[in-house]
């Protein structure tokens, strides 16, 4: 029985554990700065694949500082969201890159030759699917992260179901992520997983 194979990039989340409640409480303000960053490093990092589609139609390369830029943002993006959806307590660093002692870890790198041209040009197209299901899950995920707010605030901690649920809505949205923003041609699974 063959596997099929890993996919190429990856999001890593430490089990739940115990979180201060005041911080908890007052989560979405200290956020702030992490939100406002990286708004600015996915609007640079927009702009770069953008011209990233245009270079691997015509040259079948991703040019590696491109690809870095975009996958060091992608560092950032996830332990911020792994902080903002209650994932962990710890206060993610103000750094790109990997940080592989933070509880959420994005791993992963782009791939720069043999690049597909034909499902590159379609990639707006291709991600259809993805984008459907990712906005019904992020009501769902809105609902869970409600209501797992109430319940660290009370408990001082996320309860593990609703934890791996949010662990695997984020783990798809950064799959998908780094397809739509052509670090791979591999496809990503429809799964939480």
């Amino acid at each position: 029985m063959s596997m099929a194979p890993a996919y190429p990039f990856t999001l890593e989340v430490d089990p739940a554990g115990p979180q201060s409640r005041l911080t908890v409480f007052f989560r979405i303000i200290l956020a702030i700065p992490h939100v406002i960053i990286i708004g600015l490093l996915g609007l640079v990092a927009a702009l770069i694949t953008l011209a990233a589609w245009f270079i691997i139609l015509f040259t079948g390369t991703y040019p590696a500082g491109m690809s870095g830029f975009v996958t060091n943002t992608f560092h950032w993006i996830a332990r911020a969201n792994g902080y903002m959806y209650l994932l962990t307590g710890s206060y993610p660093p103000f750094a790109m890159g990997p940080d592989t002692s933070y509880p959420v870890r994005f791993g992963g790198e782009g791939q720069a030759e043999g690049r597909n041209r034909l499902t590159v040009f379609f990639r707006g197209i291709m991600i259809i699917p993805h984008s459907i299901i990712l906005y019904v899950l992020q009501i769902a995920a809105e609902v869970v992260l409600l209501i797992s707010w109430f319940a660290a605030l009370f408990t001082g901690s996320v309860p593990a179901g609703m934890h791996n649920f949010m662990v695997g809505f984020q783990r798809w949205t950064m799959r998908y992520s780094a397809y739509a923003a052509l670090l791979t041609d591999q496809y990503p699974p429809f799964s939480l997983n």
